[in-house]
């Protein structure tokens, strides 16, 4: 199912997201020289509606159409055929971004065999980082997205945005897989088709293609806004939802996203239900939070605790394919992961 290219296929450079089916038969992998060997891995399109990636790093390679690159590349292009629909994922298919090493779900799907020799080759050519660009739905600032809060891989976030989510694994992501092996980060780029996300992160792709090596000293307290993932949360499927729809079983507030990265306290409202049980909560080890964070009291949903939503999305399709949002804290700036690692666990255990 992977196809593995030497260089870029002719036209490359110049072919939409939605066009790239008719160059590449499906995931490819690219490899591009530069003048350091050891390779930067960005991937792109594992979401084939998010191609913020794809038009950044056409950006960046056009820039060195004449010249080599400062480091070698290799360049993940994902779901080209769920790009030529203009959607995350088809319906028959598995997320590209769940099919990593690590998962269990999808441990038999074609796509995992693909990923998982990505990551073979990747761990042979003794990968410097790696970068995975996403985009996302609903209104939320760039920020990135990291599984270990070593000082290398917050040095290459700050590269980005001083908003750094620590999200410490999801089973299956590209991320979570190649954070063992080196700095590696999931860049969110905000929605899609915004100009100025596209050139954000093509200039962080160039500044890492720069990169001699990582800083030795310690990011600076004042430098970062640090968040931590406590929870998932999701609409069950048997549960049918609107934003502002009366008739559904839970109609959630039509200006939700607008709570993206904004501190609320308990008894914000997220809409009115008419059930019971109308939302899952789970914590990073995949425990039922619900009732933790969430009232149902008089028909309303409602926080039980103080938190800071991020990807909350007026998008149905996205949310039945992947969440409705993340709940966040922020983390007193940690100094060591293992410090970082006590302050959670006294959380939890409050």
């Amino acid at each position: 199912m992977l196809t593995v290219l030497e260089s870029l296929p002719d036209g490359f450079l110049h072919t939409p997201a939605s066009e790239l089916h008719r160059l590449l038969p499906g995931p490819t992998l690219i490899h591009l020289p530069g003048r350091r060997e050891q390779p930067l891995l960005v991937s792109v399109l594992l979401h084939g509606n998010e191609d913020t990636g794809v038009v950044a790093m056409q950006r960046v390679l056009r820039s060195y159409a004449d010249r080599q690159l400062p480091r070698a590349m290799s360049l993940l292009v994902g779901n080209v055929a769920a790009a030529r629909e203009g959607l995350r994922r088809l319906d028959h298919q598995p997320d590209y971004n769940r099919v990593w090493p690590g998962t269990e779900l999808h441990a038999a799907a074609p796509e995992h065999a693909a990923m998982s020799e990505v990551y073979r080759i990747m761990r042979a050519r003794g990968v410097f980082a790696s970068i995975d660009i996403h985009n996302n739905t609903g209104i939320n600032p760039l920020y990135c997205v990291v599984n270990r809060l070593d000082q290398a891989v917050l040095h290459l976030a700050l590269l980005f945005s001083r908003t750094v989510v620590w999200f410490r694994g999801l089973a299956g992501s590209q991320t979570t897989a190649f954070s063992p092996l080196c700095p590696s980060l999931t860049l969110e780029c905000g929605k899609a088709g915004k100009p100025a996300n596209e050139e954000h992160a093509a200039s962080f792709v160039d500044a890492c293609l720069h990169l001699a090596q990582f800083p030795s000293h310690d990011v600076h307290e004042h430098d970062i806004d640090l968040y931590h993932t406590v929870a998932t949360v999701r609409v069950p499927n048997a549960v049918s939802f609107g934003f502002g729809d009366a008739l559904a079983d839970v109609d959630f507030d039509p200006r939700l996203d607008h709570m993206n990265f904004r501190q609320l306290e308990p008894g914000t409202a997220f809409g009115r239900t008419r059930v019971d049980f109308p939302l899952d909560v789970r914590d990073e080890g995949r425990r039922d939070v619900t009732d933790e964070f969430f009232a149902c009291g008089d028909g309303t949903i409602s926080l039980r605790r103080t938190s800071t939503p991020a990807m909350l999305t007026l998008d149905a399709r996205a949310v039945r394919q992947d969440c409705l949002c993340y709940l966040m804290e922020r983390v007193p700036f940690p100094h060591s992961e293992s410090a970082a690692r006590q302050w959670c666990e006294k959380v939890e255990g409050r």
